[in-house]
C-alpha cells in the first residue's frame, strides 16, 4: 500500500512539475525574446535578467528534486545523462568565469557594451543553459506527431507551416531588420516562406535590410527547412539516446519513401553528418577566397559560413545585392559554389550510396548503384551539359558579351547549375534573351532530385516519364530503365506530379497575369522560380502587388513540400480496393 502511494504521488509530483516546467520555459522564452528582440528600458532589462536567473534555477533545480524522489536514481541519471552532463559542463564554466567577456562589434543584438560585468558573464551562461535545456526538449515534437496520428504527407505539410510561422514572428522582431528600416508582416511572411522552402526570392534585400539577428533567423529557417524540421527532431532523439518506437519509424520510413524501416535512423545520422560535413567544407573553401576580399577574418567567416548553408540546401540566399556577379570571374568560388548546389540537389539517399560504393572499393569489395542514383547521376549530367552549351550559344552575343571566353562558359555553367533550385546568378537574370529564360524555365520545372533540398517535379521524375515514351515506342507494356523495370504505381505517380505540377503552374500564372502589370515571360518565369524553389528573378518579385505575393508564398509552399504530397494530404487516408471494374479499352492520341 505504501508503495502504491508513493507511486501516485510521485506521479502526480512528475505532473505538475512537469506544468511548472512548461510554464517557466514558455516564461524563459518570452524574456529572451523581449531582451534580444526588442528595444527595452533599463528597469525592464533588470526584470527579465532577473527571470532569466530563476528559470534556469527552477530548470536545474526540478531535475535534482526528480532525483532524489526517485526510487531508481541509477536508471533515471542513466535516463537523463545528457541533462546532468549540460548542467556539470555549465557549472564548470560558472566557477571558471574569473575575467570579463567582450561582446563582438559584429552582434549589436548582443546590446554590445564595450565589457561585461562578471555578473552579466553569469547571466550569458545562465540564457546559454536555457537554450540548451530547451534544445534537449526538441525529440518531444516526435511524440506529439505520434500522439496526434497525422498522416505522413499532412506531417510535412504542418511542419512546413509552423516552421514559417515562427519565422514570420521572429522576423518581425524590430531588432531583425537594421535600425531605421521596417519589415511589414507580408514582407516577413515571404522572407520567411522563402527561406523554409529554400527558395531565395526575396522582396527586400537581405544584406541591407534585415540585421544579423534577422539574418541568423533567416540561415536557421533555411537549414530546417532544406532537411525538414523531422529531420532535425529524429537525428536529436538519436543523439541524446532517446531513440524512437515503432510508430516513429513507420511515420519516418513514409516520409523519407525508405524501404528499410529498421534502417531508419541509421539514414537520419547519415543525413545529417552528410550535410554538415559539406557545408564545413564549402566554409573553409569559402572563406580562403573571401578573406583577401573581407573588411576582416570575422566577416569572410560569417558569409563563408552563410553561403555555403545556402548553397548546400539550395536556397539562393545571398548577403550581396548582385549575389555573385562580383564574383563572374572566381573559377575557385564558382566550382565551390556550384558543387556545393550540385552535392545538395543530388538528394541524400544517392550520396549515401555514392559513399557506400567508394568506401566499398576502398575496402576492394563491390558496391552497385541503385537504379534510382543511376537516374539522377544521368538526368543531372545532362542537363548540367545541355544546359551550359545552350546558355553559352544563346548568350554569347548577349549578356555575357564582352567576357572572356572562360568567364562565358563559366557564367553558363553556373547559371545551368543554379537554375535546377539554387537560385544564385554571376550573370544579368533580368537581360538574358528569350531562348535563355526559356531554357531556364525547363530547367526549374525540372528541378533537383528527390530527398535533395531542392523542388520541381524532380529529376526522376523525369527519367521516369523519358523511360516511359521509349517504353511506348518500342511498343512495350512494362518501363524498363538500366536493366530494372519501374513499377507502374511509380509511373502512375510520376505522371500525377507532372500533371499536378502543371495544372497549379497554369491556374497561379494565369492569375498572376491578372494582378501583375508585368510581360507573361516574366510572370512565367517568376513562378516557375517559385514552384521550382529555385530565387532566379527578372526583377518582378519586388514589385509584386500584394495578391501576387500571396500566390507566389502558396507557389513556394506547394513547390517545397510537392503537389502530389499537398493532394495526399488533403485527400485523406489510402481507400481499400475491395472490389475491381470491368476492363474496357478507350482510344488515346
Amino acid at each position: 500500500m505504501i508503495n502504491y502511494k508513493s507511486a501516485i504521488f510521485q506521479k502526480r509530483l512528475n505532473f505538475y512539475l512537469q506544468l511548472v516546467l512548461a510554464g517557466v520555459s514558455g516564461l524563459a522564452i518570452v524574456c529572451l525574446i523581449m531582451e534580444y528582440g526588442f528595444s527595452v528600458s533599463s528597469k525592464l532589462e533588470d526584470t527579465l535578467h532577473q527571470l532569466d536567473f530563476l528559470a534556469a534555477g527552477i530548470m536545474v533545480g526540478q531535475l535534482f528534486l526528480k532525483l532524489a524522489l526517485s526510487p531508481d536514481k541509477r536508471v533515471f541519471f542513466q535516463n537523463n545523462k545528457m541533462d546532468f552532463t549540460a548542467i556539470f559542463i555549465f557549472f564548470l564554466l560558472f566557477l571558471g568565469i574569473t575575467g570579463i567577456f567582450k561582446v563582438p562589434k559584429a552582434f549589436p543584438f548582443l546590446k554590445n557594451k564595450g565589457f561585461f560585468s562578471l555578473s552579466y558573464s553569469y547571466l550569458l551562461l545562465s540564457q546559454l543553459y536555457i537554450l540548451v535545456f530547451l534544445g534537449l526538449r526538441v525529440p518531444q515534437i516526435n511524440k506529439l506527431v505520434v500522439i496526434f496520428k497525422l498522416r505522413p504527407p499532412l506531417v510535412v505539410i504542418t511542419t512546413f507551416v509552423l516552421i514559417i510561422g515562427i519565422g514570420t514572428f521572429l522576423l518581425l522582431l524590430p531588432h531583425s531588420t537594421v535600425s531605421g528600416k521596417h519589415t511589414s508582416f507580408l514582407d516577413a511572411l515571404f522572407t520567411a516562406t522563402s527561406a523554409t522552402c529554400v527558395t531565395g526570392l526575396i522582396v527586400v534585400d537581405t544584406g541591407t535590410h534585415f540585421s544579423t539577428l534577422g539574418q541568423l533567423i533567416i540561415l536557421l529557417l533555411i537549414q530546417i527547412g532544406g532537411l525538414g524540421l523531422m529531420t532535425f527532431t529524429s537525428f536529436f532523439a538519436l543523439v541524446l539516446g532517446r531513440g524512437f518506437g515503432v510508430r516513429d519509424r513507420v511515420l519516418l520510413r513514409d516520409i523519407f519513401s525508405y524501404h528499410d524501416m529498421g534502417k531508419v535512423g541509421s539514414l537520419i545520422l547519415s543525413i545529417l553528418k552528410v550535410t554538415f560535413v559539406f557545408e564545413a567544407l564549402g566554409s573553409i573553401l569559402l572563406y580562403l577566397q573571401f578573406l583577401p576580399q573581407a573588411k576582416n577574418g570575422f566577416s569572410a567567416a560569417y558569409s563563408a559560413i552563410f553561403h555555403s548553408i545556402s548553397a548546400f540546401c539550395n536556397a539562393g540566399f545571398s548577403l550581396y545585392s548582385d549575389s555573385f556577379i562580383r564574383y563572374q570571374s572566381s573559377l575557385g568560388i564558382n566550382l565551390t559554389m556550384s558543387g556545393l548546389i550540385i552535392a545538395g540537389g543530388l538528394g541524400f539517399t544517392v550520396i549515401v550510396n555514392l559513399l557506400k560504393i567508394g568506401y566499398a572499393r576502398f575496402k576492394g569489395k563491390r558496391e552497385m548503384l541503385s537504379l534510382q542514383s543511376k537516374l539522377v547521376l544521368l538526368v543531372s549530367g545532362v542537363l548540367i551539359l545541355l544546359g551550359t552549351s545552350l546558355l553559352y550559344l544563346a548568350e554569347r552575343h548577349g549578356v555575357a558579351d564582352g567576357l572572356s571566353l572562360k568567364n562565358k562558359i563559366l557564367g553558363a555553367y553556373f547559371q545551368a547549375v543554379t537554375a535546377r533550385t539554387a537560385g544564385f546568378n554571376t550573370l544579368n537574370i533580368a537581360k538574358l534573351t528569350i531562348p535563355s529564360s526559356f531554357l531556364l524555365i525547363m530547367l526549374m520545372f525540372i528541378g533537383a532530385s528527390p530527398g535533395s533540398t531542392g523542388g520541381g517535379i524532380k529529376t526522376s521524375t523525369f527519367a521516369v516519364l523519358i523511360f516511359t515514351i521509349k517504353s511506348l515506342v518500342k511498343g512495350k507494356e512494362r518501363v524498363e530503365a538500366f536493366k530494372r523495370t519501374i513499377p507502374k504505381m511509380v509511373v502512375y505517380q510520376a505522371l500525377c506530379v507532372v500533371i499536378l505540377a502543371l495544372g497549379w503552374i497554369g491556374i497561379s500564372t494565369l492569375l498572376l497575369s491578372f494582378t501583375e502589370k508585368a510581360s507573361f515571360l516574366n510572370v512565367l518565369f517568376e513562378d516557375l522560380s517559385a514552384f521550382g524553389t529555385v530565387g532566379l528573378s527578372r526583377g518582378l518579385t519586388p514589385h509584386l502587388s500584394t495578391v501576387g505575393r500571396v500566390i507566389i508564398i502558396l507557389t513556394m509552399l506547394v513547390g517545397r513540400t510537392g503537389p502530389l504530397t499537398l493532394a495526399l494530404a488533403i485527400g485523406g487516408r489510402k481507400a481499400a480496393e475491395l472490389y475491381e471494374y470491368p476492363e474496357e479499352r478507350i482510344v488515346i492520341g
